[in-house]
């Protein structure tokens, strides 16, 4: 067998310099449709120069194709989750929920207070139920479609909506990501949610200032008469009201009681279908083709909206554009994404070529603050290499904790060091997981909404100052190794 050589660092520096020259042509080529082919194209090619040094440096292409097939299988639980939630969304626009959801958003959130409001309503939501991903198909889309009728940035929303629902993830002792981030620091449960609290309630707050100051200083003020006209439209076109926020209840409670995020949201679209042949009979009508017969006509539209998603047309372009959509159909481009970045970070890995970064930055990271900032920097790194949260906490987990351990820093500085730069950078990154989910949710390029998204911006820039004042950084005994 022949011996596997060591990379350097010159060999991990060439994949990513490449895949950052390849995805900045993608976005200057193609712009928001960079997302669509180009980007996943750009990860394929990356994916090849690694597999390159890889051999070279001793690999067998068995060993990294296994490592590519494990680093996708990771994702599959993700992917699952993703199809139905395509689903979801489908049937969900069909029953009404969706547009009954905008109906009283409408009516009751006033546009000055709406970003802040939006953000405290998905961070409550996604800490009851442990879910950013289902906060936002589900209550952000619909936030969205109200910030259309106020007249208010849709940009701007689904900043506010991601630092809403990362705030209640982080938070939420339902989250997995809450629950993996300790259990590979080694600290306790809630110990770690404690910990958080010091840089995550801060950064909450101060996003939430900067939301209230864009609310009020909004330049698009909405009139009476294009809401009076969206509420008329909604109306004409769906049967509205309280009975159609079942599928909603339904599935946020099922969420509390921990049932699997996947049969959950299976359940919900599923009482979505059922509710929209029950509550939207006279839409079904319109919809359906009466050559096939009312009963074939129904059960092929409802079949579709799973697979295909759900169109209408109200003679409101707009509207017709917020009221369209989903499907498990429209989720597939970004499985492919999803696989593709995942099969550069699994490769990455399996080289050592992102053991070879962090190394590098342990010779240098003398102080404590240096420390927890080159972990926020590795977890970023890992955001953007490897494509997804989970690993982005994993990886540097483990290659940090004997590190922390050596220089007597308690693990929950560690498992909040994780979160506070893994957990909630993911959704600013397109190819990422969750970043490619957000946009196949909330249909905004991740690169649109990063910069309006604060608290995911400024928690891991506190968590950084922390540690260089020594704020909240908890001590222990400096365990020796060998």
């Amino acid at each position: 067998m022949k011996q596997i050589k060591k990379a350097s660092f010159f060999d991990a520096l060439i994949p990513i310099t490449f895949l950052i020259a390849l995805l900045g042509t993608s976005v200057y080529l193609y712009s928001d449709d960079s997302s669509y082919g180009p980007n996943q194209i750009a990860l394929l090619f990356a994916t090849a120069i690694a597999c390159i040094i890889g051999l070279k440096n001793g690999f067998t292409w068995a060993q990294l194709e296994q490592a590519m097939i494990k680093g996708i299988t990771i994702s599959l639980g993700a992917v699952l989750i993703l199809l139905v939630v395509g689903a979801l969304i489908g049937t969900w626009l069909l029953s009404g929920t969706v547009p009954t959801l905008i109906y009283y958003g409408l009516q009751i959130i006033n546009p000055s207070w709406f970003y802040a409001a939006s953000c405290i309503l998905c961070g409550v939501v996604a800490m009851s139920i442990g879910s950013s991903w289902t906060t936002a198909a589900t209550i952000g889309v619909a936030l969205l479609g109200v910030s259309t009728g106020l007249g208010l940035d849709q940009v701007v929303t689904a900043g506010a909506v991601i630092s809403g629902a990362y705030f209640g993830d982080k938070l939420s002792p339902l989250s997995e990501t809450t629950n993996l981030a300790p259990a590979v620091a080694g600290s306790n449960l809630f110990d770690h949610i404690h910990h958080m609290l010091w840089t995550t309630v801060p950064s909450f707050i101060i996003a939430l200032i900067l939301f209230l100051i864009l609310g009020f200083n909004a330049q698009d003020i909405p009139n009476n008469a294009r809401i009076a006209q969206i509420t008329t439209i909604l109306n004409d076109n769906f049967n509205i009201g309280i009975a159609m926020l079942v599928p909603l209840v339904v599935l946020l409670t099922l969420a509390i009681k921990k049932v699997p995020a996947f049969p959950a949201v299976a359940i919900g679209a599923t009482i979505g279908a059922i509710w929209a042949v029950i509550f939207q009979q006279d839409l079904i009508m319109t919809q359906i083709d009466a050559q096939q017969g009312v009963f074939v006509g129904v059960f092929k539209l409802v079949w579709s909206a799973f697979f295909d998603g759900f169109s209408i047309s109200t003679g409101d372009a707009k509207m017709d554009k917020l009221l369209s959509g989903g499907g498990m159909s429209g989720m597939l481009n970004t499985t492919w994404l999803i696989i593709s970045a995942l099969m550069f970070g699994a490769v990455m890995e399996k080289v050592g070529l992102l053991g070879v970064f962090v190394s590098s930055i342990l010779k240098v990271a003398k102080t404590t603050g240096s420390l927890i900032a080159s972990t926020i920097a590795t977890c970023i790194g890992t955001n953007i290499i490897a494509a997804d949260q989970y690993m982005a906490i994993v990886m540097p987990g483990r290659m940090y904790k004997e590190e922390y351990e050596k220089r007597g820093l308690s693990s929950v500085n560690l498992s909040r060091t994780l979160e506070d730069g893994g957990t909630i950078t993911s959704p600013l990154i397109p190819w990422n997981t969750c970043g490619a989910y957000m946009h196949s949710v909330l249909l905004i390029n991740p690169l649109e909404y990063a910069m309006f998204a604060f608290f995911n911006l400024i928690n891991p820039v506190l968590a950084v100052i922390y540690g260089f004042l020594g704020v909240k950084v908890l001590r222990i005994k400096p365990k020796a190794h060998d």
